[in-house]
């Protein structure tokens, strides 16, 4: 296996990468009541399961579109009713998730080793610059690559190729860091090195793509 940490491009996705994807379901758990959790479980599953069956079909979607139609699918499934200012609460505070406690330090540190750092994600082009922002993260980004710009999503060749091509460099270059297991397949079937980020503690899967290195946050990079 390939040494990620010796990569010049530190690549990383952002939703449960660096963000945490159920802060917005937390900041309104009152209003949600005890299924908050669930509630928050399934938005993201339907979410992501969204993207892949647009990937697939060659149907053009955004990402915040297939937001805001998964958590009415969660909502339905559940069976939970909830006021329509607690919606719009909780699609704001998606645009605007808390970073984990050790990313900016993290970002720091390796941006003081001379790596350069960008973000590849699913999310939309203003759904990114919102995060990175209400985070402050700006500064840490020498690009935030929105796979918009591919016009299809991730685990698509053509999504990883935009970090490629931004930093014009062999995916050989590029450390790749995701918390989602399915966007680790996706790197490394591409040639990234990958750094599975298991915050979770998840089980492994697909075996035949496997990471270079797993860890339990991203301090390990260091």
């Amino acid at each position: 296996m390939s040494d990620p940490s010796a990569a010049p491009h530190y690549v990383f996705d952002a939703y449960g990468t660096l963000f945490d994807v159920h802060a917005a379901a937390l900041r309104h758990k009152e209003a949600i009541g005890p299924a908050w959790q669930e509630l928050s479980r399934v938005w993201r599953a339907k979410h992501l399961e969204y993207t892949w069956v647009h990937a697939l079909s060659r149907r053009p979607a955004t990402f915040w579109d297939l937001a805001q139609r998964s958590l009415d699918h969660a909502l339905a499934a559940i069976g939970i009713g909830i006021a329509g200012d607690v919606r719009q609460g909780l699609l704001a505070a998606y645009r605007m998730m808390d970073a984990y406690p050790e990313v900016a330090g993290v970002l720091s540190a390796l941006k003081s080793r001379g790596r350069r750092l960008a973000i590849l994600s699913n999310g939309d082009p203003d759904m990114l610059e919102d995060a990175v922002r209400t985070a402050n993260l700006a500064e840490s980004f020498e690009a935030l690559l929105s796979v918009n710009a591919a016009g299809i999503f991730k685990p698509a060749p053509e999504t990883y190729r935009l970090a490629t091509h931004r930093f014009g460099c062999s995916p050989a270059d590029i450390s790749f860091q995701s918390s989602n297991r399915w966007d680790i397949a996706g790197a490394k079937a591409f040639g990234f090195g990958c750094v599975w980020i298991n915050r979770s503690g998840a089980a492994d899967e697909y075996p035949g793509l496997a990471p270079d290195r797993v860890l339990g946050d991203l301090t390990g990079l260091l």
